[in-house]
């Protein structure tokens, strides 16, 4: 029987369900066997659909990972941060006008779920600052118990070892019974791609750079795999609410090329962005774009006995800022003293019983492009979006080139509907102005490295 709103607000302590959160790194919406991709075989990833609820329409606050992993750890669009872009190097930071890190006091779902009792521990990638900034805060400063991460200050965590540390830390929580919480954050299919023989071989009977990105997202999902046998064998399934999404779309090479080695500081050497393959299940536009492409993901929830099991939900318009009010509700956790998310609560749609397919509360984009509207082209030229009811409009810098979608009717954005509904486009570039105006001009607070005074 589903649980109502109303009982799981009032859950015991012993009754709280475990959360668990696998957000990968670039992974497509179609880069699921359940999903129909004609190669990569996902078996786990395709468990948690089967015994769970496949939701079609979750969009991420961002295009591209530190601002989207930003709105699921505050429950707020990322521009509130001036994080627009990922974080890279201070320079690249200071130029683009962004901070060094996400501030440890800004809000944090981990912070709420501790003080409601919980275990809360990170793994996997970081990203709320960069390895290369030295001085930036550990993520044990932002509300972890526990915690093993890369792209991040400190000693960088083999990517491949995610699982094992996540296992270990949820046989502690359970002997200790108490309820946890844990991100894990999987590089995959992120570049640098790490191929390893056992998983090359299962696909060796692919072109190289299909069977480099199938065995990547092979691994991946072995690890996933790995988690969930320890949660029956812990006996904690059943009480345990696992989801599974990724922080952006695919990523493309902007043109073809060769596959070439590269490194990367946190996670050492790989094949490069050619070998990326990755598929939008027909959405426009790919990574670092706002169009569905880059911002509708796979979001897969299991939660035995409460989510339904091997179902499709096509209507329910779910985002990343909504996941912190979700799970405090699941928590019980209040909010800190005069913290408002962006986000609603989406207890109901999770447990399938309201479907309704428009939002009352708009989303909101911001992306760190700016293109002239005589330069329009492509994908890459929307600064500003906004999603509000069924309406979805995206909008260059100054707002003078735009392009107005039915997301309800038209998830494709095949048919831009401006010239049709004015006073649609008119209303929708009033709330970005006032959402503007709601924004910070610069990044403030304790956020800058000292590397920023260095010459």
């Amino acid at each position: 029987m589903l649980l109502s709103l109303v009982s799981v607000q009032i859950l015991s302590a012993a009754e709280k369900p475990n959360i668990l959160f696998i957000f990968s790194d670039d992974w497509g919406w179609e880069d699921l066997s359940c999903h129909g991709h004609p190669y990569i075989k996902t078996p786990n990833i395709d468990r948690l659909a089967a015994e769970g609820t496949d939701f079609y329409r979750f969009t991420v606050a961002s295009g591209v990972c530190s601002p989207s992993r930003t709105a699921v750890v505050t429950g707020q669009f990322p521009a509130r941060f001036s994080i627009d872009g990922h974080f890279a190097w201070v320079p690249s930071n200071a130029k683009r006008g962004m901070p060094d890190w996400l501030s440890p006091k800004s809000p944090m779902l981990q912070r709420m779920l501790q003080k409601a009792g919980y275990r809360t521990a990170h793994f996997g990638k970081w990203h709320l600052a960069n390895n290369m900034i030295p001085d930036s805060p550990l993520p044990s400063e932002y509300g972890y118990d526990e915690y093993g991460a890369f792209n991040c200050a400190g000693e960088q965590m083999p990517y491949h070892e995610d699982s094992m540390h996540c296992i270990k830390f949820i046989e502690k929580s359970v002997a200790e019974d108490k309820p946890f919480f844990v991100n894990l954050w999987i590089h995959e299919p992120h570049t640098p791609f790490h191929t390893q023989p056992k998983y090359q071989w299962r696909f060796r009977d692919l072109p190289e750079d299909d069977n480099i990105y199938a065995s990547v997202l092979s691994h991946a999902d072995d690890r996933i795999g790995e988690v969930l046998d320890a949660l029956d064998r812990l006996k904690v399934t059943d009480n345990t609410l696992v989801i599974f999404s990724s922080d952006n779309g695919p990523a493309r090479a902007s043109k073809p090329g060769t596959l070439e080695l590269k490194y990367d500081t946190a996670t050492g050497a790989g094949w490069g962005l050619n070998g990326a393959k990755g598929i939008t299940g027909g959405r426009k536009g790919y990574k670092a774009t706002v169009f569905e492409g880059g911002i509708c993901v796979p979001f897969i929830a299991r939660w035995p006995k409460k989510i339904a099991s091997g179902k499709i939900n096509k209507v329910s318009p779910i985002s990343a800022v909504d996941l912190l009010p979700t799970f405090c509700a699941l928590a019980g956790a209040e909010y800190p003293a005069g913290y408002k998310p962006d986000g609603v609560v989406q207890v109901k749609a999770l447990l399938g019983q309201d479907r309704n397919t428009e939002r009352t509360k708009p989303l909101f984009w911001k992306m760190p492009v700016k293109v002239n509207s005589d330069k329009i082209g492509g994908f890459h030229w929307v600064t500003y979006a906004t999603m509000n009811k069924k309406w979805k409009l995206l909008a260059n810098h100054d707002l003078t080139h735009f392009e107005l979608y039915d997301i309800v009717a038209d998830p494709m954005e095949s048919t831009d509907l401006k010239k049709q509904k004015p006073e649609v486009v008119k209303e929708l570039i009033t709330s970005i102005k006032g959402w503007q105006q709601t924004l910070p001009k610069e990044p403030t607070g304790d956020v800058f490295s000292t590397l920023r005074n260095q010459k």
